[in-house]
């Protein structure tokens, strides 16, 4: 948080504005919540939709392996799409362009005249230049 550079008593101020709007709906939504698992209950035909137990021939990673990419393949996937999106935009809210920092100029390294580039001068001892 600290890298985005933000102003915490301007955020604050803003979110005592929207703070009723935000009840609101997480009233709503908790409200949806109640009303759909309230009542939930296991019918027994769900018994026979539970996963088989790991086969005692193959080794454990060989079973996590055959449920992930096979059972569990698009949650899989789902899962590592998020995580994509989520670390790209971390970058992009991190990345910043400064004006203050010193860049190398490569072209104008290049392009530099050679003999003007260092000059030589005697120096005598005890003095400086």
């Amino acid at each position: 948080v600290m890298m985005l550079d933000v102003d915490f008593a301007e955020l604050k101020a803003e979110m005592a504005r929207y703070m009723p709007l935000a009840l609101l709906i997480a009233l709503v939504i908790l409200m949806q919540f109640v009303m759909a698992f309230g009542a939930w209950e296991q019918s027994e035909a769900a018994e026979s939709l539970r996963a088989n137990a790991i086969d005692p021939t193959r080794f454990n990673t060989e079973a996590l392996g055959l449920l992930l990419y096979d059972r569990y393949f698009l949650l899989f996937q789902l899962a590592g799409l998020i995580l994509l999106v989520a670390m790209i935009g971390a970058i992009v809210l991190t990345l910043r362009h400064r004006k203050d920092v010193k860049r190398q100029d490569v072209v104008a390294q290049m392009m530099r005249d050679p003999a003007k580039a260092m000059e030589l001068r005697d120096v005598k001892s005890g003095q400086g230049l």
